[in-house]
């Protein structure tokens, strides 16, 4: 085990060495090919490397956790989008000019035409990329 002064002039020289350099350490630290990945990202795995090497890694049971925790769903589950039930007619004044948008089961119809997202119809009016259902005032944020 490396003292904890040599550890750290390891690591402090990785900001001024070569990125040659840098790809032949990962190569002997990691044992494979350089991620294609910029500088700052190799420095840093890098010398969490070092200090793996010199210190350990984590215990038997932080490993566990971070193996539980990556099995179970996700702690923020993806928010439900909230459409209007079908048959709704939308209306929205925009520049002064009102637009209607009638919700069908599978997706939306303006102007005759369909359309899976509301946020494609709210770009269609303004030129710009909008969420819909914020467009459209169903969602405040």
């Amino acid at each position: 085990m490396q003292d904890q002064q040599q550890v750290r002039a390891r690591v402090e020289s990785l900001a001024s060495i070569s990125m040659g350099d840098l790809k032949q350490m990962w190569w002997t630290l990691y044992g494979t090919k350089t991620p294609k990945f910029n500088r700052v990202y190799l420095e840093r795995h890098l010398a969490y490397r070092l200090q793996e090497i010199s210190y350990g890694g984590l215990s038997e049971r932080a490993t566990e956790t971070l193996r539980l925790l990556r099995a179970r769903k996700p702690i923020f589950p993806k928010r439900q989008i909230i459409k209007p039930p079908a048959g709704v007619i939308l209306i929205k004044q925009y520049r002064g000019v009102e637009h209607s948008v009638k919700v069908l089961i599978d997706g939306f119809n303006y102007q005759g035409k369909k359309y899976k997202s509301l946020s494609a119809i709210a770009l269609k009016i303004s030129g710009t990329h909008w969420n819909g259902l914020k467009f459209f005032g169903l969602r405040r944020d």
